[in-house]
């Protein structure tokens, strides 16, 4: 069986969305909770299967939290850590020697990303996006609207307050 073979039957096998693009590349979206999904590429290099996948765009406030966070959580990942983009954009990114490449190996890195964007995604929000979360919440709040997506986030406001919006 080709390695292509390989990666396609696993994600079948998973019932996971995918979109082959070209030979050794495949587009995986991982369904979540907290994070409703997660894109993720599965590139065959020359040496390794590459794993990449988006978290988050670059955080706007906190960087040296955000980071922290970041480093900290790496220790405890297994196949994949997080980086950052030129942009500072979040990614989850990792490599799989070609020989290691199994159902198997594949369920476990994959899962290991689902478990980590989707698990941390809103620890990351409340670290690197607090004040546009409580100027939403704000905003929302000033005219009605619905909350139900940010209640993750109510701690925040009731600590520190909603934030009004710069201009209505």
């Amino acid at each position: 069986m080709s390695l292509d073979e390989v990666i396609r039957s696993a994600l079948d096998a998973n019932g996971l969305e995918h979109v082959t693009e070209g030979e050794g590349r495949f587009f995986v979206t991982l369904p979540g909770s907290k994070k409703l999904q997660t894109n993720c590429w599965l590139i065959v290099a020359e040496h390794a299967l590459v794993v990449e996948a988006f978290v988050c765009r670059q955080p706007d406030e906190a960087h040296e939290e955000v980071y922290r966070f970041l480093l900290r959580r790496n220790a405890r990942l297994y196949g994949v850590h997080y980086t950052i983009d030129r942009n500072g954009d979040i990614y989850l990114v990792g490599r799989i020697g070609l020989h290691a490449v199994t159902a198997e190996e594949l369920d476990r890195v994959l899962g290991q990303v689902l478990e980590a964007a989707d698990g941390d995604f809103n620890t990351l929000l409340e670290l690197g996006f607090a004040t546009a979360i409580r100027r939403e919440w704000g905003w929302r709040e000033s005219r009605g609207e619905s909350l139900a997506n940010l209640q993750p986030f109510r701690q925040l406001v009731e600590r520190d307050g909603p934030v009004r919006p710069l201009s209505d």
